[in-house]
């Protein structure tokens, strides 16, 4: 098993450590409801330094990236992210990443952890233009500050203005003390903050600034489960659970990153226009538990006399909402909001209502 530079830090905070994407990664610290509300209300801190980077370079990467993603690559402007997707050849989803645009032939992949190796292969496979593709996944680390009082802890460690970095936007700065630091507002949980990405050598400094600066906000590390339930009550997608190679973008309600422009010939782009414009037989919906109990990934959903209409994806108790709450891909024909599904626990029937995602609004 792989470990991150934090891998002293977590097991000195009494981290439960298990393997998670080939590394052992901390799941928790104090318990995951605790670091879940402190990321809501205050600030929390994810070591996300398993997650893969991938420069795109030369005079080619923009026409490389436009033929492997879903998303329109053009619409950037340099220090702007961008997420989507990368379309297979059957319409389901490679993984789905962000987009880092520095300058013209310069951009940074950030993918998923599990996904790293297959998506390096993929990105290899398909380089028809020449641009140069570099892994360097191993020799960055990466933290994840969030939460309403991130901005007011990480401003005391840098000159950058941060209140002036837009969401979905980054720079590239000083910070504590650490030059050329990838300042980023993005994150994986609705509560906002930033994504740090520096060098392995400067992972100690990094958080032993982040958590002085903290100290008075009631910082803390959150594990990877916290993680989960925080995204998914933003109704965020997981890869491996919600997205797959045998799910397609329109299924999956990200209708809304894949742009079918005249410019933009990307992989399975005919195939995911003929769902976009016929419709598909089943979508990913979020759902709010009516019955007491709580939806596992795999769980089935029926109607209301047991017959299959799909598949929970995800699901967890919602710390805020303290009721359980999931995501799973259901049967066109029951998937309007409002529509009551039940989900099967154990051989009983516990009823479930279909909603609009995020499950919490900001």
């Amino acid at each position: 098993m792989k470990r991150t530079p934090f891998y002293s830090k977590h097991t000195g905070a009494g981290a439960k450590m298990l393997p998670f994407a080939g590394y052992e990664m901390p799941i928790e610290y104090v318990g995951i409801k605790k670091e879940h509300m402190a990321v809501r209300n205050a600030v929390g801190v994810f070591d996300v330094s398993h997650m893969g980077e991938i420069w795109i370079k030369g005079d080619n990467a923009l026409q490389f990236l436009q033929k492997i993603t879903s998303n329109d690559v053009e619409k950037l402007v340099p220090g702007q992210a961008q997420y989507t997707c990368m379309p297979n050849e059957s319409g389901g989803i490679v993984d789905d990443l962000l987009v880092y645009f520095f300058e013209p032939g310069k951009y940074l992949l950030v993918v998923n952890a599990s996904n790293i190796e297959k998506d390096y292969a993929w990105m290899l496979k398909h380089n028809k233009v020449g641009a140069e593709i570099e892994n360097v996944s191993d020799s960055i680390a990466q933290l994840a500050v969030q939460g309403p009082k991130a901005v007011e802890v990480l401003q005391q460690l840098t000159d950058v203005d941060l209140s002036a970095v837009r969401f979905y936007n980054f720079t590239v700065g000083e910070f504590a003390g650490i030059d050329d630091v990838i300042i980023s507002a993005t994150g994986y949980t609705g509560a906002g903050g930033f994504e740090l990405y520096f060098k392995n050598d400067d992972a100690q400094v990094v958080w032993n600034e982040v958590f002085n600066a903290g100290a008075t906000y009631g910082i803390m590390p959150v594990g990877l489960g916290a993680r989960d339930t925080l995204r998914l009550e933003m109704g965020y997608c997981l890869y491996g659970n919600d997205l797959t190679d045998e799910t397609s973008p329109i299924e999956a309600g990200l209708g809304w990153i894949t742009k079918f422009t005249e410019t933009k010939n990307f992989i399975s782009k005919e195939l995911l226009l003929k769902q976009k414009q016929d419709g598909v037989q089943r979508r990913l919906r979020g759902f709010i538990m009516l019955d007491r109990g709580i939806p596992r990934h795999a769980y089935e959903i029926t109607d209301a006399d047991g017959n299959p209409i799909g598949e929970v994806t995800s699901g967890s108790i919602s710390p805020v909402l303290e009721k359980g709450i999931g995501m799973g891909y259901i049967d066109k024909k029951y998937s309007a909001f409002e529509t009551i599904v039940y989900i099967k626990v154990r051989n009983k029937l516990l009823k479930a209502e279909v909603v609009k995602m995020p499950f919490i609004k900001n």
